[in-house]
């Protein structure tokens, strides 16, 4: 069999004449604006809920319409990347993204509404598991970490579409405008920079050597024996990521008795640590490894919400959500860029999608400890999910250092 070859060899750049970013900068971008359309979203549920007289309990089953939308597109979207190439799967789930960004303002009932953010979450996450597959094709072409770079970007575009959301709120403009403007925006930048991301080649470039005839495992073996616990761990994660900021406020509010501003406090510093945690973690994985930048995030992270939850002032709640934030920022970029490589697209798919649970199953699990215990109790679910994943990662990491999770599926 022929060997692959190398990525320095590779061309670095796209292929399209009208390029006019490097591909790392079109998947940052592309990173940016899937952060920047789902925080608009979320700045303006209020008024999707008071334009339909929606009850609170009806809200949650709305908004349960994308989570049920991304379950069915992320495990499909490996096969899409397969067939087309990741680049052209974050292009199409790219502007799918921003179409459907205006359809929730649209609805007239709840069950449209249902529909309606079903058919964006279908398009998000097929975007998210594109992307991210896209972001290891970059990453293995510039021969450097560079995966968490990508998330500090989508990051910053949900910082971006709070901000900006909070100023169109104060300004008063309609949520339909405010969606269709940011709409318009969004699309045409989508569209723009899909020209400038790496040709579909780049995927097989990046994926593991397939093994020779004598090697290869049996032909009913389809699944690496590694995608249950890497998706195990990105479901920890993102459990502790996720459910760490929902219950922030009620913390703040109902445990520590603090009111006004102050509640958002936790909030605060769980993002902007979050931020500043992917920002650095590229540098971070090249010193360290990306084994002991994942042991150290469980760890640290796991800490955070310790200090946060045993602590009974808000300064050393917020201190403690300021380190969770730090722990959290890397563990799923790296798990993605970890499934990528053992996996090609259908590992990020395949991970992604049992990490994405972690993000539904994590609010609810809390809110029924805390009802049969205490609020305190509950978020000790979050310190011990974190600091399991320190403990698995150790394992995992072990395991693909001796090529166990090379299978293709």
């Amino acid at each position: 069999m022929s060997q692959a070859q190398p990525p320095s060899a590779a061309p670095t750049r796209p292929a399209s004449a009208f390029a006019v970013l490097t591909p790392r900068v079109a998947t940052s971008v592309m990173f940016y604006i899937n952060g920047l359309v789902i925080a608009t979203l979320v700045v303006r549920i209020p008024s999707l809920r008071d334009a339909l007289h929606l009850s609170d309990a009806q809200v949650g089953t709305a908004i349960l319409g994308m989570a049920v939308g991304a379950l069915l597109s992320m495990p499909l979207s490996g096969g899409w990347i397969a067939r087309w190439g990741s680049s052209a799967v974050t292009r199409l789930a790219g502007v799918l993204l921003c179409l459907s960004l205006i359809l929730p303002f649209l609805a007239g009932s709840l069950p449209m509404l249902f529909v309606c953010l079903a058919v964006l979450g279908l398009s998000n996450g097929a975007m998210d598991v594109a992307m991210n597959a896209h972001g290891v094709a970059v990453e293995r072409r510039l021969e450097k970490p560079v995966m968490s770079s990508f998330h500090a970007w989508f990051s910053l575009g949900g910082l971006s579409g709070a901000l900006l959301g909070s100023l169109i709120l104060a300004l008063q403009i309609p949520a339909l405008g405010h969606a269709l403007g940011l709409l318009l925006v969004a699309l045409v930048v989508v569209v723009l920079a899909g020209f400038s991301l790496l040709p579909a080649s780049a995927d097989q470039q990046t994926a593991p050597q397939q093994p020779t005839a004598e090697e290869a495992p049996a032909p009913r073996r389809s699944l690496s024996p590694l995608v249950i616990p890497m998706g195990l761990l990105c479901f920890l994660g993102m459990l502790g990521e996720g459910a760490s900021g929902d219950w922030s406020g009620l913390y703040y509010r109902d445990v520590l008795k603090v009111s006004g501003g102050l509640v958002g406090l936790g909030y605060t510093a769980l993002t902007l640590s979050m931020t500043v945690g992917r920002v650095f973690g590229d540098r971070w994985r090249s010193r360290f490894g990306d084994a002991r930048l994942v042991v150290a995030s469980g760890l640290l992270s796991g800490v955070g919400v310790l200090v946060a939850v045993l602590s009974h002032s808000y300064f050393a709640a917020t201190l403690g959500y300021a380190l969770t934030g730090l722990g959290v920022a890397n563990i799923v970029p790296v798990l993605y860029g970890v499934a990528g490589r053992a996996m090609s697209g259908r590992g990020i798919a395949r991970v992604a999608t049992l990490g994405y649970m972690g993000f539904l199953a994590g609010p609810p699990l809390i809110g029924y400890v805390a009802h049969a215990f205490n609020l305190r109790s509950g978020l000790l679910v979050i310190a011990v999910s974190l600091l399991a994943v320190a403990a698995l990662a150790t394992w995992l990491f072990a395991r693909l250092e001796r090529g166990d999770g090379a299978v293709q599926s």
